[in-house]
């Protein structure tokens, strides 16, 4: 039988407020355990929670970026479980009326095509504690300086057919969420984390197969391994003749496989009532439109005004605007060099400059060659002071901290020669110190061109420009000929 997967995502955004969402704790990552957790966000009696603005603010940027319905009215419920790491025994959260209604988020596939992927909602909500397993022997211990901290749950419609669209979708929106400024992005701590329901039914089939949901996915990489291994699973319980459970399960990377936690909770489990201690949100036209005017300019539009205005093809585009941080770099390198050097400008960017960034784990804020200074090293090449083979050295050395282009230049001497006399000198040895070449050449191995030009390089050790070489290198072997 032809199955038909069927995904949809749950996205949670952690926020980039610098207090929690209910209370005036702090939301800064890495602070010792326990010690960002007011009376507030642990629900003690007596106290009450008051809604973070800049929250608002955050979510209705999202909801205007992906086309969606921003309500007017939203309003927060108690979704009320027992977990160790949540101790006022509910969470707060949107339910029947969230804050982001439907909306779109367009993906480009492996094959070049578009794919338009629905989003059913996105909704405020606090994040809970976390429990440590590693540090006490047989024990737990309970961490609550994340407990409050402001959420955006974006959910999708049932619209992804493989992990790779999935993984397409989930990059798209940390491309996106990242260009809004509402959320860093950053999986491996925790700021961005997607639960995946996967379901299989054959194919031509509208009625939805039964889901399970992959909890806690903290990388593109294992969310893409661990819908492909559930999928499989899917597929050999059918055909062993069983049933697809709903449940939630975990995915273990060490393993590559997912495993059952718990069976699916619906709606009803949670118990969902209107908060009595918030009161509903209410917003504006002229709030919206306040927000609508503060939105930068979106990926979509960057990358067409990429395509355009520097003549970049699809592909060259699409990296350079994927991260706001790599496009706001570019663009800096190509304002010093000119727009007719954004080709050379992109290809730096996407190759010396990204090398060495990967190289090191790096992201392209911490590169230790700044816009600017790549910018000086590209003007050196395109005044022909350096050659591109010279610029990769000096690239190196700035890279290791040995100062800007120029400086690095006359310490190491190595400005290209375009001295036409002292080329053809080196030419003329060139040819006369090889002489069975020269016959070869004459005998018609034009190939031969190519290493006359690396005697001629190596002879001025890399410092000859290589189109004056190229050129009395030709006349020259030309006119022997003759």
């Amino acid at each position: 039988m032809s199955w038909e997967v069927v995904i949809g995502l749950e996205v949670h955004a952690q926020l980039l407020t610098n207090s929690k969402i209910f209370s005036g704790s702090p939301t800064a990552y890495g602070a010792d355990p326990n010690t960002q957790a007011s009376l507030i966000d642990l629900g003690y009696p007596g106290v009450l929670p008051v809604l973070n603005a800049k929250a608002v603010e955050m979510a209705v940027r999202l909801g205007l970026a992906i086309d969606a319905e921003v309500a007017y009215r939203s309003v927060f419920a108690r979704k009320n479980y027992f977990y160790p790491d949540l101790p006022k025994g509910y969470q707060i959260s949107q339910y029947e009326l969230p804050i982001v209604g439907s909306g779109h988020l367009d993906i480009v596939l492996d094959d070049g095509s578009a794919k338009r992927v629905g989003i059913t909602r996105a909704h405020l909500e606090e994040d809970a504690g976390k429990s440590l397993h590693e540090d006490f022997d047989g024990q737990s211990g309970i961490d609550l300086n994340r407990a409050g901290t402001p959420l955006l749950e974006i959910v999708s419609e049932p619209d992804l057919r493989s992990a790779k669209e999935a993984t397409a979708y989930l990059r798209k929106l940390r491309t996106l969420v990242q260009y809004l400024d509402i959320c860093d992005g950053n999986m491996q701590e925790g700021s961005l984390r997607c639960d995946a329901n996967v379901s299989i039914r054959p194919r031509g089939e509208r009625t939805l197969g039964t889901r399970a949901e992959l909890k806690n996915l903290n990388s593109i990489r294992f969310l893409e391994r661990a819908i492909n291994y559930e999928v499989e699973r899917q597929i050999d319980v059918i055909d062993g003749g069983g049933q697809v459970v709903q449940e939630t399960r975990l995915y273990d990377e060490g393993k590559d496989e997912t495993r059952a936690m718990r069976s699916k909770e619906e709606a009803n489990d949670y118990r969902y009532f209107p908060d009595p201690d918030l009161l509903p949100v209410e917003i504006d036209d002229a709030y919206i439109r306040e927000v609508r005017a503060s939105l930068p300019e979106l990926p979509d539009v960057k990358l067409a005004r990429f395509e355009q205005d520097y003549g970049l093809g699809p592909v060259d585009a699409q990296v350079l605007t994927a991260s706001r941080a790599v496009a706001d770099y570019f663009e800096t390198v190509v304002e010093k060099v000119g727009q007719n050097n954004a080709k050379l400008a992109a290809n730096w960017v996407m190759g010396d400059l990204s090398g060495a960034l990967n190289k090191e784990a790096l992201e392209i804020d911490e590169s230790r060659v700044a816009a600017d200074h790549l910018a000086g090293l590209l003007s050196r090449v395109i005044d022909k002071t350096v050659s591109g083979k010279l610029a990769k050295q000096i690239f190196e050395a700035m890279w290791a901290g040995e100062g800007d282009a120029d400086a690095i230049i006359e310490a190491k001497g190595l400005k290209q020669i375009t001295d036409s006399g002292a080329i053809e000198a080196m030419v003329d040895e060139a040819i006369a110190n090889n002489p069975k070449q020269l016959e070869q050449y004459r005998a018609g191995k034009e190939a031969l061109l190519g290493y006359f030009v690396g005697q001629v390089m190596k002879a001025s050790k890399g410092k000859a420009n290589p189109a004056q070489v190229n050129e009395l290198l030709e006349a020259k072997l030309n006119a022997s000929d003759g």
